[in-house]
C-alpha cells in the first residue's frame, strides 16, 4: 500500500511542478493545490498505515488496549487541509486582483502590462 501511494504522491508532485512552470496563474493554482494534496498524502503515509480500531481508551485503563490507529497524522493532515484552504482562498484573491489591474494571466504578459484604470 506504501508503495501505491508514494508512486500516487511522485505523480502529484510532478503534475504539480509542471502545472506550476507553466507561466499562467489559473494553471499556477492548480498546481498549488496538487502539491498541497501531495504533503497531506505525504504526511499521512510517513505516520504508517496500520489498520486498528480508533485510539480510545477504555473506563479505568491508562492506556488503549491492543492495536490502535495512530490520531497524530490525522491531525496534521487536518490542519494542513485548513491551512492549505487559506491559502488557496488568499492566492485567487491575489490573482483576481491581478486580473482586475492588469487584464491577463499570463506571467510573461504580467511583467511588461501597464496597469489599466480602475473603474468605480
Amino acid at each position: 500500500m506504501e508503495a501505491l501511494l508514494a508512486i500516487t504522491i511522485g505523480a502529484l508532485v510532478a503534475a504539480a511542478v509542471y502545472l506550476m512552470l507553466s507561466g499562467h496563474m489559473f494553471r499556477f493554482i492548480l498546481g498549488l493545490v496538487l502539491i498541497s494534496n501531495a504533503a497531506n498524502l505525504t504526511i499521512f503515509t510517513a505516520g504508517r498505515l496500520t489498520e486498528g480500531a480508533p485510539a480510545l481508551i477504555a473506563v479505568g485503563a491508562e492506556a488503549p488496549g491492543g492495536l490502535v490507529a495512530n490520531p497524530l497524522p490525522q491531525a496534521l493532515v487536518l490542519t494542513a487541509i485548513v491551512i492549505g484552504f487559506g491559502l488557496l482562498a488568499f492566492t485567487i484573491a491575489l490573482v483576481k486582483r491581478a486580473w482586475t489591474t492588469l487584464g491577463t494571466l499570463e506571467a510573461d504578459e504580467m511583467r511588461l502590462a501597464e496597469p489599466r484604470e480602475e473603474k468605480k
